[in-house]
């Protein structure tokens, strides 16, 4: 990157143009040489003329303290003459020191040493290290990229954003966002970030964009991974048609993973993810007797074999510690085998469940697909949706559908919000799921709430208001694309919630679980422990960490950063 002295010497030994540029410049510094020379030989002569004797420097001297306005007062005229004369330096030096010389220092120097800055950033911002090889391209910097570009890097995975404005690119850099510049339809982009050698391509803009986005990677390159997004799932074909390896309709699946957290009907442990040959699952404990008692009091791995890594409570995940007492809206997150959870159901089924509908408030396209997977599980449904324009799309999906604003008690009341076990928020705006999570706790306390989020800054807000479950379009998105890079089962556990594999540290070699202290000082809940491509689940507090093995871990990523602090 030059400076402004190497832009200087350039100006003054080559570059035919900007020693063109600094003509104006030139002319201008000639012009204040003479005029300085000048007021200091009148100086001069009309101190001679008023009997007063100074060098020749002097006269140089108060020229210039006049004419840049600092005037010290200890050399003065004493006659009307030489008053008139010192103002006519004043004006002239305010004139060519004041406004011609800012002007022309910023139009000829600076300007030109701001330009050749941003075309040297520019230059770098369009390639990316020869020997790089696999990372990540983002195509577009949407509400997902932020989340994926965190979660990567802590996987010391490389990824670039691709942008093709210049300014914005530099406000990214400038921002720590690690920012490749160019166009997300040239072929030219993709061979200069080196998509040939990627791990993977994110084509997260608009459908007819990840289309072109599909089909320039693939003049490339035909075997590298291409993930494409869907805003419409009558896209999922053209762009598995274009090319996509794995084609990720975020906003249908939104919906999915929503129903998925549903407690309805029969009372049983919802599977919500795989863990190698493990499931993980979660159920409530509302009117069971877990209800009230301490981890350590219910002895489920005793009587299941199923151990608890968590506890969803009022939206946040919790670790899960042996006195951790459940309270009736506490949904404990296992893992087990197949035929653990098996014995779990055993265990629930008996249970009174509540045949109530579920109660899915917005009709739209999560809405819909939420519907949709609770009407395959057999799970009764209502939908209260306020435009009737979507009548058509929404009336064959529910058991009934209710026009109205879901602000509107009577509509509720009407849509059973009183007797329902669960209430899924679907609308896309943020302020209207929070009003509404608040509302709904209030007209039926013991129900389960479930709310989607557009923003992720709105997350805290709508847990505090109430909400049992929290899920955005970003988060889904991270998660879902990470599990690809990874290569691993794609696992939904929640709004900041992860699964990690972290390396053990050298500093927790040869210790306990309970000697490293992991969940009371970090936070993450260790649910594995890695080692020879074998995994130890069923673990205990006086299970020794060797030396080479892998940590498999829920939490977030700020307790996955606390991790890194404190142990490597």
């Amino acid at each position: 990157m030059k400076t402004i002295g190497s832009l200087l010497a350039t100006l003054f030994t080559g570059e035919t143009k900007l020693r063109r540029q600094l003509a104006p410049f030139v002319k201008y510094v000639v012009l204040l040489v003479t005029v300085v020379l000048l007021f200091g030989w009148l100086f001069h002569a009309i101190m001679a003329w008023e009997g007063q004797d100074h060098s020749w420097f002097t006269g140089v001297y108060w020229a210039l303290t006049v004419m840049s306005t600092l005037g010290f007062g200890d050399i003065t005229f004493q006659s009307d003459l030489g008053r008139a004369f010192t103002t006519l330096v004043l004006l002239t030096g305010m004139v060519l020191l004041l406004i011609i010389l800012p002007f022309l220092f910023i139009r000829v120097v600076y300007a030109p040493w701001l330009e050749q800055r941003s075309r040297g950033r520019i230059r770098s911002l369009q390639s990316v290290p020869e020997d790089l090889v696999g990372h990540v391209l983002i195509c577009a910097n949407d509400p997902i990229a932020p989340g994926l570009i965190r979660r990567l890097q802590l996987a010391d995975v490389p990824v670039y954003v691709i942008e093709p404005d210049a300014d914005l690119a530099m406000h990214m850099q400038d921002a720590g966002v690690p920012v490749f510049m160019g166009e997300i339809d040239s072929v030219e982009t993709y061979r200069a970030a080196g998509a040939a050698r990627a791990r993977l391509v994110l084509a997260n803009a608009s459908d007819t964009v990840n289309s072109n986005i599909v089909l320039t990677v693939r003049e490339l390159s035909e075997s590298v991974p291409v993930v494409a997004l869907a805003e419409v799932e009558d896209s999922i074909d053209v762009l598995e048609l274009s090319g996509a390896t794995h084609v990720l309709p975020l906003i249908h699946q939104l919906g999915e993973h929503l129903a998925n957290r549903v407690s309805a009907g029969t009372t049983h442990a919802n599977v919500i993810g795989k863990f190698h040959d493990l499931l993980l699952a979660e159920f409530p404990v509302h009117d069971t007797p877990f209800q009230g008692r301490t981890i350590r009091d219910t002895r489920l791995r005793e009587f299941t074999g199923a151990t608890i890594v968590g506890v969803w409570e009022r939206g946040r995940f919790l670790p899960a510690r042996p006195d951790f007492e459940f309270s009736p809206l506490s949904v404990p997150v296992v893992i087990g085998t197949p035929e653990q959870i098996s014995a779990l159901d055993e265990v629930l089924v008996i249970y009174d469940p509540n045949p109530n509908p579920v109660l899915i408030v917005g009709g739209g396209k999560v809405g819909r697909a939420a519907a949709a997977a609770l009407k395959r599980r057999k799970i009764p449904v209502h939908i209260v949706e306020r435009n009737p324009e979507l009548e058509p799309k929404i009336a064959s999906i529910p058991d009934r559908l209710f026009l109205g604003d879901a602000a509107d008690r009577r509509v509720l009341d009407a849509a059973g919000i009183a007797e329902t076990p669960c209430v899924l928020l679907t609308t896309h705006d943020d302020a209207m799921n929070v009003y509404l999570t608040v509302y709904c706790r209030r007209l039926n306390p013991n129900a389960r709430i479930l709310t989607r989020v557009t923003h992720e800054r709105n997350v805290e807000a709508i847990q505090r208001a109430g909400a049992d479950f929290v899920l955005s379009y970003a988060s889904l998105g991270v998660q879902t694309v990470y599990s690809i890079v990874q290569g691993r089962e794609l696992v939904v556990l929640g709004e900041g919630v992860d699964l990690f594999y972290v390396p053990l540290p050298p500093s927790l070699a040869d210790k306990t679980l309970a000697d490293a202290g992991i969940g009371a000082r970090t936070g993450l809940s260790v649910i594995g422990v890695q080692k020879d491509g074998h995994i130890l689940t069923n673990l205990t507090p006086d299970q020794r960490l060797v030396e080479g093995s892998t940590l498999v871990a829920l939490g977030s990523a700020e307790q996955r950063e606390r991790f890194n602090a404190i142990y490597d």
